[in-house]
């Protein structure tokens, strides 16, 4: 260990009183690094003063077989089903955001079979916990190292097998590859046709690891085709970034919003061809809000669920049904549920029940265009080659609105006139 670790190790060891604080002063790396030399005692007393958040973060930097050891040292089980809950959940999106490369690019791409040690470790040492993991999977692992908790290389396993028991991992390693999750596709593309290495490392913005992608399994999803063609796998656009200039901003988004004036005239226009109703009901008004409402937070919903599974590459709109009936049968029965309560609260507030089930089948319908409006549209809008984080909000909004006033005014007309 360096003078820096032996420093931190003791402090945390013998000053409890300040072992969170001294803890939270180090960056994430050095805290994982650190705190694989803590004793057992020292470690479980750190982790009841951490949040599920801290501890997350700390295990993120370390292999799953280090991670597995903390963990077991969490004595709550509930809590520990958390942290696991959130620390596989966080590893899965990113690295299902990594292998936006490709359509066909899947997790079992990514090599979660690794051990992340201390570059100060002996092989003697080093031998032992390979051992342990080969016993617990029945496959050696690629070996990386760290200074600090930063990844440094690799340490080959003919180097482990060949080398002295007391020499230490850092004279044995060599540089490997190493790109971030949220690289764009051009580079992550670029990375892996153009490396002569067989393997590249992805990490995290924090350096942690996140998996391992062998690069002859990548160039098998590319064929033979040039670097050029192989951007147009990834559905690479020109959508807006957060640190666009304000006149790209502007320029992208006026058109849209002026197309939005004119579709809203739309809505207008229904409540308008509606007016006698509302002359004769004008307790409908009130009701008004709450159907659109209603309507634009469930596509709300649905938008950003798809959006996401677009931004990932799970879903395309060639094989998106299942995933559209999902979202329409999960709206229909989000309708049914928003509109019983509303009918049983029209039915006491304003003494009637049908008024109660007019505005309840309102709600079932909106729920059903929000669902269908917002997880088809922004598949149609990447589809045509549009963005659809900025332009779908504007077509749902009108189809949630339009249609929801129709549902509302158009019953009533039915039933109560």
């Amino acid at each position: 260990m360096t003078k820096k670790q032996t420093d931190y190790t003791h402090a945390l060891t013998y000053r409890s009183g300040e072992r969170m604080n001294i803890l939270r002063e180090m960056t994430i790396p050095e805290r994982s690094a650190i705190f694989e030399t803590l004793s057992p005692y020292v470690q479980q007393s750190i982790l009841k003063g951490l949040k599920i958040h801290e501890i997350v973060d700390m295990l993120d930097h370390m292999d799953f077989q280090q991670a597995q050891r903390i963990l077991a040292r969490v004595k709550n089980s509930k809590l520990r089903e958390k942290i696991v809950k959130r620390l596989k959940g966080d590893v899965r999106d990113k690295m299902e955001y990594f292998l936006r490369f490709h359509p066909k690019a899947t997790l079992s791409l990514i090599n979660f079979n690794y051990l992340f040690l201390s570059s100060s470790m002996t092989i003697s040492d080093a031998s032992k916990i390979i051992s342990e993991h080969y016993n617990e999977t029945a496959h050696y692992p690629e070996v990386l190292i760290h200074e600090n908790g930063e990844l440094l290389g690799e340490v080959p396993l003919s180097a482990i097998v060949n080398g002295r028991n007391n020499s230490a991992l850092k004279k044995h390693f060599r540089p490997v590859d190493v790109i971030t999750y949220q690289s764009d596709v051009n580079d992550i593309v670029d990375a892996l046709v153009s490396t002569n290495s067989k393997k590249v490392v992805v990490v995290d913005n924090d350096t942690s690891v996140l998996g391992i992608i062998y690069a002859e399994a990548a160039k098998t999803l590319f064929g033979n085709l040039p670097a050029e063609s192989l951007y147009d796998f990834a559905g690479v656009d020109d959508s807006e970034k957060p640190f666009d200039s304000i006149g790209k901003k502007v320029k992208n988004r006026y058109k849209w919003l002026i197309l939005n004036l004119a579709t809203s005239f739309l809505a207008g226009s229904v409540v308008l061809s509606f007016q006698n109703t509302l002359d004769t009901v004008t307790i409908l008004s009130v009701y008004i809000p709450i159907v659109a409402g209603m309507g634009g937070n469930a596509a709300t919903q649905s938008f950003a669920i798809m959006v996401r599974g677009i931004t990932l590459g799970t879903v395309s709109y060639e094989a998106a049904a299942p995933a559209l009936w999902r979202e329409l049968v999960a709206g229909a029965i989000n309708g049914i549920i928003i509109g019983i309560v509303v009918a049983v609260v029209a039915s006491l507030w304003n003494g009637d029940p049908i008024l109660g089930l007019v505005v309840a089948g309102a709600l079932v319908g909106a729920h059903i265009v929000a669902a269908v409006a917002g997880s088809f549209i922004p598949l149609f809008m990447k589809h045509i080659g549009k963005d659809p984080a900025a332009t779908s909000t504007i077509f749902i909004s009108t189809a949630t609105d339009v249609l929801g006033l129709f549902f509302l005014l158009g019953l009533a007309t039915l039933v109560l006139m």
